[in-house]
């Protein structure tokens, strides 16, 4: 379900918006939301809810591992998009799950008109790193329906 009233998805997004996503600002299109769900210093995997505002977006990039690693996205509320490098863009809606190898350049975000949830895990791994890329430019964004 569509959300372009914040007010309306704050009760679909069971798992909180939380605080604005300023350390990762610089990699986005629009505004971002990181809301930890679990303490990095507790565990191995660290998940996040991470909310997107109408229209956000982060750059393409590639989630680097010797083995291991890579990330999964459990969508949670609202709609968006992902999309990896030479494919179609896939549509985003609460209950979906995508499983994102290692070395693939891909980039997430909320639709035009609605805000998006998803809780981002981080697949463990060996020497894993991210690699932020360009941006996904408003021409390849605006063209998706």
């Amino acid at each position: 379900m569509k959300y372009l009233s914040y007010e309306e998805f704050e009760k679909a997004n069971i798992f909180g918006k939380g605080s604005f996503n300023e350390a990762f600002a610089q990699y986005f299109i629009g505004d971002s939301f990181l809301n930890p769900l679990t303490n990095p210093k507790e565990t191995a995997v660290f998940l996040a809810n991470v909310t997107f505002e109408p229209g956000c977006r982060n750059n393409w990039h590639i989630h680097h591992a010797e083995s291991g690693g890579g990330q999964i996205l459990i969508c949670t509320a609202g709609e968006g998009w992902y999309q990896e490098k030479g494919k179609e863009a896939v549509s985003l809606k609460p209950g979906m799950v995508i499983t994102i190898p290692p070395e693939v350049k891909h980039w997430h975000g909320a639709k035009k008109d609605s805000w998006f949830s998803h809780i981002a895990l981080e697949v463990p791994g060996e020497q894993t790193s991210n690699e932020w890329c360009e941006p996904v430019s408003d021409e390849e964004y605006g063209c998706l329906e």
